[in-house]
């Protein structure tokens, strides 16, 4: 399994930078990082941007593409030439990510799914998903073709299951997109 790091947004709603926002004292990208080394001794950065002080290897985006789509088709191609079966994204805004996503995910995946996705309080979290890589390659190549650039279509093309989690300390999936959402994620860490 790959584990990929998503931080190539613009976090234009937060004034730009989103994965070097800092959060109870470290920036969102370095907390997902530590977060998904538990699962992965050598997780990968995808972005657009160069990332400074980057502890794991840092891929970019594909540059033809927008959105979290560039970076899982980056992240497949590691994934693909890596011999991987499997690609877990996670997005680096997640500050409070349950330690049980890979072995949840990776269960379905394992059991003939093509694309699990992490599902909460009635929304899907395609930037939270695990994708079989051989599937992957069959779909991807034309599914860049056409006109639906989204996780979420590629994930419904494969036919996607879901995996629940619940919210009684919170959000787990909560992301940071704006300036009140980081003061709320700093509030939740208190």
């Amino acid at each position: 399994m790959l584990v990929a790091v998503l931080a190539g947004g613009e976090g234009r709603r937060i004034g730009g930078g989103k994965a070097e926002r800092v959060l109870g004292g470290r920036r969102l990208l370095d907390r997902a990082v530590a977060t998904v080394r538990f699962w992965d001794r050598t997780p990968v950065i995808v972005t657009r941007d160069e990332v400074t002080d980057a502890t794991c290897e840092v891929i970019h985006d594909r540059p033809e593409l927008k959105g979290p789509l560039a970076g899982l088709a980056a992240a497949f191609d590691k994934a693909r030439g890596d011999g991987e079966t499997c690609l877990l994204l996670i997005a680096c805004d997640m500050p409070f990510l349950p330690g049980d996503v890979p072995e949840r995910l990776a269960w379905m995946v394992d059991g003939g799914a093509n694309c699990a996705m992490a599902r909460c309080d009635e929304r899907d979290v395609p930037v939270c998903s695990m994708w079989n890589v051989e599937a992957l390659g069959r779909a991807l190549p034309d599914y860049l073709e056409g006109e639906d650039r989204s996780l979420f279509g590629l994930a419904n093309l494969l036919g996607y299951v879901t995996v629940e989690w619940d919210t009684e300390d919170g959000d787990p999936f909560f992301n940071v997109n704006t300036p009140e959402d980081l003061t709320e994620a700093e509030a939740r860490l208190a």
